[in-house]
């Protein structure tokens, strides 16, 4: 019994790890700044369809979180490329996905 409880322990401490990277935002920026890394990395390859009207990441409806899911989608079909994250200093690359994020929406590895 007492290694049936350690093995669940150990599976469940595992299954909550994970090595995941994710591209987000400077959330101290000003909107202006955000939706200029929406509109670039939604012109140059990222998955934005998603964060449109009706789409799958669209709610929260707020800039912050438009700019962390463009951002990554974008960083992550770079295959996590080093560089493609820096969006002019405004992202850096981190372990932790967004608070209360959707994880269909930050899968930390490419769509």
């Amino acid at each position: 019994m007492a290694v049936s409880a350690l093995s669940l322990m150990i599976f469940l401490a595992l299954i909550g790890y994970s090595n995941a990277v994710y591209c987000l935002c400077n959330p101290a920026l000003n909107n202006s700044v955000l939706q200029k890394n929406i509109d670039s990395a939604c012109k140059n390859g990222a998955d934005c369809a998603r964060i449109y009207p009706k789409g799958a990441c669209f709610s929260p409806n707020t800039v912050k979180d438009h700019c962390n899911y463009a951002v990554n989608s974008y960083y992550q079909r770079k295959n996590e490329a080093p560089g493609s994250c820096d969006f002019s200093g405004t992202a850096a690359v981190t372990q932790q996905a967004p608070p209360g994020s959707k994880s269909a929406c930050y899968p930390g590895k490419p769509s």
